[in-house]
Formats: structure tokens, C-alpha cells, sequence
């Protein structure tokens, strides 16, 4: 499946058109790895790492959902990886802010 359709049926974003602005911004990574266009192929258990608004999600694809239904089942197809900014991309403090280094 497209990012733009999966970014879209799984809730990230509300149209296809802002999926695919977004997909091409080079925001969105699969995997580890950039994204720069829209017809990127997204599988099952792909990692997605997705801005939302002053954050990141970082979610795994558990199924490629048919269409676009309720936000409870969108939830269904993903699992978030990130719930309290635990890992390395959302919740690093910077090595100086210990006074490990400093500015």
C-alpha cells in the first residue's frame, strides 16, 4: 500500500492531499529510512515515524486497513511504540543538559 493511503486510512492525517504534502516533505520515515515520495510502499510491520504536532508517533503497522472507518478501528491496525517518548527519538535529553558537556 501507498503511504499517502496508509497515513490516511490509519488516521494520521485527514485527506489524502496533506498525506501526500506530508509524505514528500520528508517528515515521515519507514523503517528507519526518509521518505521522499508518496508512492512509497508501506507494509505490515513497517515502523512508521510520523510528526504529530509538537512530536513525533513512531507505530508499527499490524494490518493495512480497506478504508478509512472510526478512529477506534484505525487504532486497531497500529501499535504505538513510543507511548511516553521513551526511546531515543522523542525523549533524548542533550548530553550538556547533565553537564556531561558543555554548549
Amino acid at each position: 500500500m501507498r503511504i499517502d493511503l496508509a497515513l490516511t486510512r490509519l488516521r494520521f492525517v485527514k485527506t489524502r492531499s496533506r498525506a501526500q504534502a506530508l509524505a514528500t516533505s520528508g517528515l515521515v520515515r519507514c523503517n528507519g529510512h526518509r521518505v521522499s515520495r508518496a508512492s512509497h510502499a508501506v507494509a505490515i510491520g513497517d515502523v512508521l515515524t510520523v510528526p504529530a504536532g509538537s512530536g513525533v508517533r513512531v507505530v508499527e503497522v499490524l494490518a493495512l486497513p480497506e478504508r478509512r472507518g472510526s478512529p477506534s478501528e484505525a487504532c486497531s491496525h497500529y501499535r504505538e511504540l513510543d507511548r511516553n517518548n521513551e526511546t531515543a527519538i522523542a525523549g533524548i535529553e542533550p548530553p550538556f543538559s547533565k553537564g556531561i558537556l558543555t554548549p
